[in-house]
């Protein structure tokens, strides 16, 4: 079975695609399609991987699902597209980069930059029907986004894994923290975000990080 998706990536997941649960599961998102209001766009479901190829990947960043409102969703995690408002965990994200790097708030929530840099912005689960969040969870999405923070620990080295919250926590808990970093705080979000998110430094932490093994830094 053929799924559109990055070349590399491509590559790397092709057992993935034949396997019984990922059938059922490319089933049940076209009908889905076909029948609700689902979000992202359909040709943006897979755009974490399209910008952000497998040998790119330096970073990756654990989201949970996509949002559910009107053009929110742009298939990368935590980010919206330019004409749309800051959703509030984004909100947060950015002023904890402003307190840790000195980094202004940018005007925009749109994420492709970082995407473009290295960074993997993975949801759990990559679609969702319209105003209804985690309608699409327990379809084989968690399955599939597994097999991909899998294949990143596995065969890859050096990568920066970003976990807030005990959601991102537990589906990372397999990475090999002898050849990755493994940054773990709370979750972003306006209820979590004092709780540890706010002065974590995640931000300058991972450019250390990458450079200390002779990686470019992300500009945040």
């Amino acid at each position: 079975m053929h799924v559109k998706i990055e070349e590399s990536w491509q590559k790397v997941l092709q057992d993935e695609f034949e396997k019984p649960y990922f059938k059922e599961l490319v089933s049940f998102v076209k009908d889905e399609y076909t029948a609700q209001k689902v979000y992202p766009p359909g040709n943006q479901i897979f755009n974490a991987f399209e910008m952000c190829p497998f040998d790119k990947v330096e970073v990756v960043i654990l989201g949970q699902d996509p949002y559910h409102g009107p053009k929110q969703a742009n298939g990368l995690a935590f980010s919206v597209s330019d004409e749309v408002r800051i959703p509030p965990s984004l909100l947060n994200i950015f002023k904890e980069i402003k307190s840790d790097l000195g980094k202004d708030l940018p005007p925009t929530g749109n994420l492709e930059r970082w995407a473009k840099q290295g960074v993997l912005l993975l949801n759990a689960t990559l679609t969702v029907r319209a105003g209804n969040a985690g309608s699409h969870q327990r379809k084989g999405w968690e399955e599939f986004t597994d097999a991909v923070v899998k294949k990143v620990n596995d065969q890859k080295e050096h990568v920066v894994f970003m976990l807030w919250g005990a959601y991102a926590q537990k589906k990372g808990a397999f990475i090999d923290e002898r050849k990755h970093l493994v940054l773990k705080a709370a979750h972003p979000s306006p209820f979590a975000a004092d709780r540890g998110f706010f002065g974590s430094r995640h931000f300058s932490k991972a450019n250390a990080y990458l450079e200390q093994h002779g990686k470019k830094p992300i500009d945040w």
